[in-house]
């Protein structure tokens, strides 16, 4: 299992958003939610900060974010969860004309069995899983997921040619969505740390599954209840599950 990270060290996703603030002409304002000023860690303001539940569940699984060009600077973006929970979680910013080398040495890295995340109807049949088989050779699970809104998604998968060659693992969740930030018109339209935690299941991590949706349930209380101007509840039903996982 990898070595724990320190809550202070910045994650592959906080790093992505400080690179792409440095290359921003003007400063990114977000439409809606929270104003003022914001917790580097957790991207909340100061007094529903939720740094210190932050959990980190050891896991064989990998994550691999592929970012549209602002997911990383959004307030509500759920990849930084991600980053939050699973150590082993990398995040690249997508562009249609360039491949970063670090993305690529990552997909040949003999560790890793990378697996595509996307619905299998849009993918030649012959590349679809619905499952994560444990290789013989000792590869670790790694979960390519696009990071973007739909269209955006969609664009990515088209127009990656370093994908082609690899599996899709296409979900077949039954359960309704219950991210509350952003809606999407269709109820099986999962935010992305909910299509980690389902990809986790998969991988049979059953604990982390469940870590990284309480704790999406967590920061969407915090979230809302500061947009709101209302305090948050310490002892919710979502802190609660949160923190009954951690002493699992």
């Amino acid at each position: 299992m990898p070595a724990s990270r320190s809550a202070l060290e910045p994650h592959a996703v906080s790093r992505l958003r400080t690179a792409r603030l440095a290359r921003s002409a003007k400063p990114f304002m977000a439409r809606g939610g929270i104003k003022g000023e914001r917790c580097p860690g957790c991207r909340l303001v100061p007094s529903h900060c939720l740094c210190d539940v932050r959990p980190e569940v050891p896991t064989q699984s990998g994550m691999c974010l592929l970012m549209a060009d602002i997911e990383p600077l959004k307030p509500s973006n759920t990849g930084w969860l991600i980053a939050d929970v699973v150590h082993d979680t990398f995040a690249f910013g997508w562009a249609r004309t360039e491949v970063e080398p670090a993305l690529l040495a990552l997909l040949a890295d003999p560790q890793w069995q990378p697996y595509v995340v996307f619905p299998g109807e849009f993918v030649e049949p012959e590349r679809v899983v619905n499952d994560v088989q444990l290789a013989p050779s000792g590869k670790r699970p790694l979960f390519i997921l696009l990071d973007a809104t739909w269209p955006e998604a969609r664009k990515m998968f088209r127009k990656s040619p370093y994908l082609n060659a690899l599996p899709v693992l296409s979900l077949n969740a039954e359960q309704v969505s219950r991210y509350q930030l952003r809606r999407s018109r269709r109820d099986d339209h999962f935010c992305t740390s909910e299509v980690a935690s389902l990809c986790l299941e998969l991988a049979g991590e059953a604990h982390a599954a469940q870590t990284l949706q309480a704790y999406l349930d967590v920061y969407t209380h915090h979230y809302l209840q500061a947009k709101h101007q209302l305090p948050p509840d310490l002892n919710g039903p979502a802190h609660l599950q949160l923190r009954a996982l951690k002493l699992a």
